[in-house]
């Protein structure tokens, strides 16, 4: 690699600057995810020029998907490079398999992702440019996608997670010429990724057959694409402006009116749903199972129990409130756990865990739960129940529907019980006879479902 000080082509250094300071403020730390390929050599060369008059903090990191026979050729280029700039890198190593319905491009960049989110930095920097826009809009028109999955590739993103970095792409405006005569000029390396020219993928077809006979026609196709993928990102944020506002008034404590998605028009309940969806980062479902899926919402009734299958996920409804779910199977009711005094109890069957701490005046009598062995049980019917010494003794289903608690949670529910005698009920309380006097210390447990 050139001496960084060294580097010419201040046009683009500038730019990456322009797009940078933006967003970068000073100590903030920018981590590159760098590839090895052309594109994000480039990317990195700017950002070690950058960081010192910026002052932020550079790092790297690189995914090695378990694809290709060069992965170990690639990483350890990357890890030499870094090595060269005195920029810390991580690696991570996957094994990218092929899902029923999803394509190996598709599941590799969902897992290459997830790595993004877990990365320890303020902002996580890409190298796509503005080939890459060109491309993903042709890609997704092809695809039937709607405004959201047409919209440009914005420059700033945040991901899912508010602790996640949020990821930065300042060369959307470089074509990718742009970026091979930087690299040529500055007699930079990379790597070559042999499958870029494998045009059995789809945006390989698109590079190497479509677009060099499209620019003979319309040399400035790809600026054109961005500036339609720009309008279409501003009505998708018209659109989200809009679902925010249904959310709010349509969403209660978590939940999604079913009635008020009904007064919705179908167009507006669609975006509604899609929207709520993809705040919970689930997989969007097909048009047509979405479509489906509304229908039923929007015809169901306060007392109806829907419930819809969609790739890992479940559509529920129960009382007139819609839950969006990890799609999950019934643990075994035989299901038996026996508590010792520990802190915290994790039940992967039941998809949570238990916490237990001791609060004033609070919780239930240690003395009197200790007298018989304590375990943690699921419902198998009949179970009895006096969280309130006033009122006699009641069945516990009728607590939990008084409570609201939909039937699939209940059977989930641990429970808490002194030999035979039930104690504790999640979001229903401690039963009398085990209830604390004023001024003792109490045993508090919290269940935590995931």
């Amino acid at each position: 690699m050139a001496h960084l000080r060294k580097l010419k082509s201040n046009k683009l250094i500038d730019l990456v600057e322009v797009e940078l300071s933006a967003y970068v403020k000073k100590n903030d730390h920018v981590t590159i995810a760098l590839s090895g390929g052309v594109d994000s050599v480039v990317m990195l060369s700017l950002l070690a020029v950058l960081a010192g008059p910026m002052k932020f903090k550079l790092s790297a990191v690189h995914v090695d998907h378990g694809i290709s026979d060069n992965a170990v050729q690639w990483y350890k280029f990357c890890c030499d490079l870094c090595r060269s700039l005195n920029i810390p890198i991580s690696v991570s190593h996957l094994k990218i398999s092929k899902q029923p319905g999803v394509s190996l491009e598709a599941s590799a960049r969902r897992a290459r992702y997830q790595i993004f989110s877990q990365v320890k930095a303020d902002y996580v920097v890409l190298a796509q440019h503005l080939n890459d826009q060109a491309e993903t809009l042709m890609l997704q028109l092809l695809r039937g996608a709607g405004v959201k999955g047409l919209s440009a590739m914005p420059v700033i993103r945040k991901q899912l997670s508010d602790t996640a970095p949020k990821i930065l792409r300042p060369l959307l405006a470089v074509s990718r010429d742009t970026i091979v005569q930087y690299a040529k000029q500055n007699s930079l390396s990379w790597v070559y990724d042999e499958s870029n020219k494998n045009t059995d993928f789809s945006r390989n077809f698109l590079r190497h057959e479509v677009f060099p006979l499209l620019e003979k026609r319309y040399p400035s196709y790809k600026t054109t694409f961005s500036r339609s993928s720009l309008h279409l990102a501003e009505a998708d944020g018209l659109l989200d402006e809009l679902a925010a506002l249904d959310q709010k008034n349509g969403v209660i404590a978590g939940k999604l009116q079913a009635e008020y998605l009904s007064k919705l028009s179908f167009p507006r309940a669609k975006n509604l749903f899609r929207y709520i969806l993809t705040q919970q980062g689930v997989t969007l479902p097909s048009t047509v199972k979405l479509d489906d899926i509304l229908r039923q919402l929007k015809l169901s009734s306060n007392d109806s129990k829907l419930h819809i299958h969609f790739g890992n996920y479940e559509v529920r409804c129960y009382r007139g409130a819609i839950s969006i779910l990890p799609r999950s199977i019934l643990p075994d009711q035989t299901f038996l756990s026996q508590w010792h005094g520990e802190e915290t109890l994790v039940f992967k069957q039941l998809n949570g865990l238990m916490t237990f701490s001791y609060k004033k005046n609070l919780g239930i009598n240690l003395q009197k739960l200790t007298e018989n062995p304590v375990s943690l049980r699921l419902r198998v019917g009949g179970e009895r129940f006096s969280p309130d010494c006033k009122r006699p003794r009641r069945k516990l289903k009728s607590l939990l529907q008084e409570a609201s608690v939909p039937p699939w949670e209940r059977a989930r529910l641990p429970l808490l019980f002194s030999g035979d005698n039930l104690v504790w009920v999640p979001g229903i309380g401690v039963d009398c006879a085990f209830q604390i006097t004023q001024g003792e210390l109490g045993l508090t447990p919290i269940w935590q479902p995931d």
